[in-house]
């Protein structure tokens, strides 16, 4: 799915977005989409997490009050939402957005509890990617799969209003990390602010594009955390620990390039259940919060985040909770953060 028309994702100079949780009201939505156009981010991403409420309407909403900023779900899972339903609300969130959506697609998480067999996912990924392409770019010959296969003649009732979108893979892994280098605009690093992890990606994702005859490097990478900016970096850094505490299970033992201390993550796991997230925060050292989160004052949070891109990054996602407050996260990311990031990458 390469775009057609629109913003372009994962291509030079580096970019900056930012990544909300759908867990806000509509109004909220529309306000700090305006903000963050007001003050030149280039991409809006709405989390897909499970139990949530779904990303596509947050994205409409702000969709309505924005004219330049690419927009896009990260990310929708084949598991939970079949592709036939993905590529309808991605074609309608495009023709909503005049051509300025992505797809974000990835294996998903916290889905064996709902008796969900997540095996062969890199297989399923990339078979819900090739149909939601069918169905966009109108291709009525049908796609094969063992997973997921579309018949002869299907076809979306509504014309998209471009024949493809710019497509995104989060993963962690090689084999997905492959795939992502052999179709996609760029991959995700979900959860990680670790600029030793962008190398690993690469060589990754460049095996799987020299694999399938694409031209090094194919695709770009983005890194996305748990943000909190305030002029009180302490505050920050324990707002941060406290989002970090929540997660830090799931993508603790992800990162290979990081050692995570002996017993950390069931020490946090027990706290949590034990005593909530303020007393599992404390035990995270900073060393494992800064590899897993940007927190800090202005100056902090774009200096590590200039760090990430110079690793060859080639997009920084600013995740919720942004701040202490919403309002005031977007302010110290527009206003202090983002003109540093450009200022030292020569964008601009």
């Amino acid at each position: 799915m390469s775009p057609a028309t629109g913003p372009a994702l994962g291509s030079a100079p580096a970019r900056v977005g930012l990544g909300f949780q759908s867990d806000k009201h509509p109004s909220d939505y529309e306000r700090l989409a305006a903000g963050a156009e007001h003050y030149g981010f280039d991409v809006l991403s709405v989390f897909g997490d499970l139990y949530f409420q779904p990303p596509v309407p947050a994205l409409l909403a702000m969709a309505r009050v924005t004219s330049t900023i690419a927009l896009g779900p990260a990310c929708l899972n084949p598991y939970t939402l079949h592709p036939v339903e993905i590529a309808g609300q991605i074609a309608a969130l495009d023709t909503a957005s005049a051509g300025r959506a992505y797809l974000g697609l990835c294996r998903g998480s916290w889905l064996g509890p709902l008796g969900i067999d997540q095996r062969h996912s890199p297989q399923t990924v990339a078979e819900a990617a090739a149909v939601v392409a069918a169905l966009l770019s109108g291709d009525r010959g049908g796609v094969p799969g063992v997973r997921f296969a579309l018949p002869p003649g299907a076809a979306l009732r509504q014309p998209p209003f471009r024949a493809s979108v710019p497509l995104l893979i989060g993963t962690w892994g090689p084999r997905l990390g492959g795939i992502a280098g052999a179709i996609a605009d760029e991959v995700k690093l979900g959860g990680s602010a670790n600029p030793a992890m962008v190398p690993l990606m690469r060589q990754w994702a460049d095996a799987g594009a020299a694999a399938a005859g694409r031209r090094a490097p194919a695709v770009g990478i983005v890194v996305g955390a748990v943000t909190v900016v305030d002029e009180d970096g302490r505050r920050a850094r324990a707002r941060a620990r406290r989002e970090v505490a929540m997660y830090l299970d799931v993508v603790g033992s992800l990162d290979p390039t990081v050692k995570i201390p002996a017993g950390l993550v069931e020490n946090v796991g027990r706290a949590l259940r034990g005593g909530g997230p303020e007393t599992a925060a404390t035990l995270i050292p900073d060393e494992i919060l800064d590899r897993f989160a940007f927190a800090g004052t202005p100056d902090a949070v774009a200096d590590h985040a200039v760090e990430v891109l110079a690793a060859g990054a080639g997009r920084i996602e600013f995740g919720t909770p942004h701040g202490l407050s919403d309002d005031r996260g977007l302010e110290l990311l527009g206003a202090r953060v983002l003109p540093v990031i450009r200022e030292a990458m020569g964008d601009r």
